[in-house]
């Protein structure tokens, strides 16, 4: 009769020991990594993790392939994807990142102190980490074609056989539209992007650092291009890449107006993520004062959180008023950006 008893006591106590044991190894597992899916290929990203390791700990795995590589295999691995954070360039990618539905909201008052309201999705599905200004370049030996202040004056009748700029399929101009369509509405951008068209010195072709390239041979009269692009050339060991930088001009468009047009790289936190409360404390540790700095630094970008008192190449490119549009619209806006573009025969 109690040997009947005994062995139901000791297996309750063998499975109280166990479950502990299994709890205490999820706790060790959560506490000690983050789980990081990147689509951000820059090699000074790495002492950012370093920096967070150091400091709390937490090892961070990282994984980098393309923004949408990187969405589509979170989709693919489910519940039981081991990504707790997706880190991309766009707000267009973390848009398709939001509509494929694979970020959860974070509440934390840290992010919400930190960074300005346009940095932040409206309902925490992610947030912006580091900017990038979208500029306009036009070569300094042939002058400053007039009138140049705005975007719209890309599509003055003026500037006819002068624009280069990239594809239509190109996320940049994609997010960039996008903010036309939310300040202007689909008709007036339509009509922008007509009068651009017409003002082609040739087939949207390359990338960014293809057109300040164009503008400074003096293929082109002006250019559209994100402003890292131009740090970079302006600190390159190679003088040939000096030589190009200094040979063009730039435009901070639209600073009588709503700003120059800004756009991120960003992070989510993923809604299977098993490692939740590591990866709101790395996302946190992001918009710091160090890992702002290197972000700014580290890869000529400006930094999400003001006052932070960046020393990159691209501090020298000038001083400019952004336009405070929250950056959830150039995601919202895709769609249409790319019916317009279509519609007005950019290739």
């Amino acid at each position: 009769m109690c040997k009947a008893l005994l062995i139901p006591a000791y297996m309750i106590i063998v499975g109280i020991l166990t479950s502990c044991m299994a709890e205490n190894q999820t706790d060790e597992h959560s506490v000690g990594e983050v789980n990081v899916y990147s689509s951000r290929h820059y090699d000074t990203d790495q002492a950012l993790y370093d920096n967070f390791t150091e400091a709390t700990g937490i090892k961070v795995n990282l994984i980098e392939a393309g923004a949408d590589e990187l969405i589509a295999r979170i989709q693919s691995e489910g519940a039981s994807s081991p990504a707790d954070l997706l880190i991309t360039v766009d707000a267009g990618r973390l848009w398709r990142a939001e509509q494929a539905g694979i970020f959860q909201p974070v509440e934390s008052a840290v992010l919400v102190d930190r960074l300005p309201a346009n940095m932040r999705h409206p309902e925490g599905l992610w947030i912006g980490l580091s900017k990038r200004a979208r500029v306009i370049v036009y070569n300094l030996a042939a002058g400053l074609p007039e009138p140049l202040v705005t975007y719209s004056d890309l599509a003055d009748p003026a500037h006819l056989g002068k624009v280069c700029i990239r594809s239509s399929s190109n996320i940049y101009n994609i997010s960039l539209m996008a903010g036309i369509v939310a300040r202007d509405g689909e008709a007036a951008a339509e009509k922008w992007a007509a009068g651009v068209v017409a003002n082609f010195a040739r087939t949207p072709q390359s990338n960014d650092t293809g057109q300040i390239r164009a503008v400074a041979s003096g293929e082109c009269g002006i250019a559209i291009a994100n402003t890292y692009y131009l740090a970079r050339l302006a600190a390159s060991e190679d003088p040939q890449d000096r030589a190009v930088a200094s040979a063009v001009g730039i435009v901070f468009p639209d600073q009588g107006g709503n700003g120059t047009h800004v756009n991120i790289s960003g992070a989510g936190l993923v809604k299977t993520a098993p490692n939740a409360v590591n990866a709101i404390r790395f996302l946190e540790y992001l918009v710091s004062d160090q890992a702002q700095l290197l972000f700014a630094n580290g890869n000529n970008e400006y930094p999400a959180v003001p006052g932070i008192a960046a020393a990159s190449t691209v501090v020298a490119l000038g001083d400019f008023t952004e336009d405070s549009l929250n950056t959830s619209e150039l995601g919202v806006n895709q769609a249409a950006a790319v019916m317009v573009f279509d519609r007005a025969g950019w290739k």
